[in-house]
């Protein structure tokens, strides 16, 4: 895996340029954390992450806002309406937990971009 990011990054830019929607990207790596982006639009899947917590902070609502989901509590992912988020999470995150689905992304998948 090759980790050469830049020291700035625009995070809506970043997250505006992603495709598909339920597959993050990492766009920066802060000691053990990596920044994410992702375009959520619909469901994803009830999943949980049991060594890790994990923060969203949300991009086209409420700017600024942010919510952690604490480790080992399942949480379902639902937006409406197309929405950009940013995640900060440990590099040992997996994206959908203990759960696989046709959602389900590789931090080698996440790393592409």
């Amino acid at each position: 895996m090759l980790e050469n990011f830049p020291t700035q990054v625009h995070l809506l830019n970043a997250a505006r340029e992603l495709r598909e929607p339920w597959s993050p990207r990492v766009v920066a790596r802060v000691n053990d954390q990596y920044v994410k982006v992702a375009k959520l639009q619909g469901e994803f899947v009830w999943h949980a992450h049991e060594e890790e917590d994990e923060l969203f902070l949300v991009v086209h609502l409420l700017p600024g806002a942010l919510h952690v989901v604490p480790r080992g509590v399942q949480h379902f992912p639902v937006a409406q309406e197309e929405c950009l988020i940013a995640l900060i999470e440990t590099v040992t995150t997996r994206h959908t937990g203990e759960v696989q689905t046709a959602h389900t992304r590789s931090l080698d998948e996440q790393l592409v971009g």
